[in-house]
């Protein structure tokens, strides 16, 4: 170990132009063979650490922070989600916390874009037929007919940075842009996408035609779209989900597909990561995803590299630039 350099533990493999920085400011522990932490490995590392560079699948609770050593002082999330790690327990041992806003933004915004027009339109199904059945006979006017999605009504909850993009975007494609936020956004932001919000979640999702959910997964998030609010929607909708899986009560959503009370879903995350409700897996009007909203190479660079200032930024004595606060989620 290098005695006058921070030792900064990373759980998960990074991308390679990351892991050289880190090396080459730090000693760095990389995980090379990116096997997942177990809890005791984790355990080990915040031992150890002075700075634990997580992602978002690593739990960081209090029986793990409760066991830090005295030498970690800094969490530098690789991830905007901080859903993962108690961050009262962080505060109460005065541990900082950081993540990585804004860098995916754009990615996630273009597969939200995607989705929603992967289950309307039968994209999934139709490049499935041809690789698996291998018989088909040409076009016919009345096969694999979707739905148009123009003019259609789009509700999104949780109007951040994403929803705006989404918005944006969706307007585009000749989408009517509704949503609901836990704040209006500015007259301005709503001219601009030409959005109509609405104060009652549940009056909204009565009367859309495809629901997009990108909201963080908070305490107030859990199950948003609860069972009760699912049966106000409409027979002929589409959910949309690129946020986070528990933000939706996904055996309830699985039994509504499976039921045929709703027309399909997308979905990008799962509440159970992991693994996902075998309900889903079957039905031809679901699209899954594996948790690639933000897969780009250059949304991941991006993120290290504001891992790297955030800890720069740290042990030079400053406050990092992003910051978690606890009241923030």
């Amino acid at each position: 170990m290098d005695s006058e350099r921070p030792t900064v533990i990373v759980t998960r493999k990074l991308p390679e132009v990351v892991e050289t920085r880190l090396r080459e400011l730090f000693d760095a522990k990389l995980n090379l063979d990116d096997k997942p932490f177990s809890r005791d490995e984790l355990i080990d590392a915040v031992k150890t650490a002075h700075v634990l560079v997580p992602t978002v699948t690593d739990k960081i609770d209090r029986s793990v922070l409760s066991q830090a050593g005295p030498n970690l002082k800094l969490i530098a999330q690789f991830g905007t989600g901080v859903d993962n790690i108690d961050l009262e327990t962080a505060r109460n041992r005065s541990i900082l916390v950081t993540n990585t806003p804004g860098v995916l933004t754009e990615d996630t915004a273009d597969m939200t874009m995607a989705l929603i027009l992967a289950v309307p339109r039968r994209l999934a199904e139709g490049s499935q037929y041809l690789k698996k059945e291998g018989d088909w006979e040409g076009w016919s006017p009345t096969w694999m007919l979707g739905h148009r999605i123009f003019g259609k009504r789009l509700g999104i909850v949780g109007m951040g940075r994403i929803g705006q993009a989404v918005a944006k975007r969706a307007r585009a494609f000749g989408l009517q842009v509704h949503y609901h936020n836990r704040r209006r956004v500015a007259p301005e932001v709503e001219e601009a996408l030409g959005a109509t919000y609405w104060d009652s979640l549940d009056q909204m999702l009565a009367r859309m035609d495809i629901i997009s959910v990108n909201c963080p997964h908070t305490p107030a998030t859990y199950h948003l779209l609860s069972a009760r609010r699912l049966a106000l929607l409409k027979p002929s909708v589409y959910i949309v989900n690129t946020a986070r899986g528990e933000v939706i009560d996904e055996n309830a959503l699985a039994r509504m597909i499976e039921n045929n009370e709703i027309a399909g879903a997308a979905l990008d995350v799962f509440e159970h990561e992991p693994a996902v409700n075998p309900k889903l897996l079957k039905s031809d009007s679901v699209v899954v995803l594996p948790h690639m909203g933000s897969a780009t190479i250059e949304g991941r660079v991006d993120m290290g590299e504001k891992v790297i200032i955030n800890i720069k930024t740290f042990l030079d004595g400053h406050s990092p630039p992003d910051r978690v606060h606890p009241a923030m989620f």
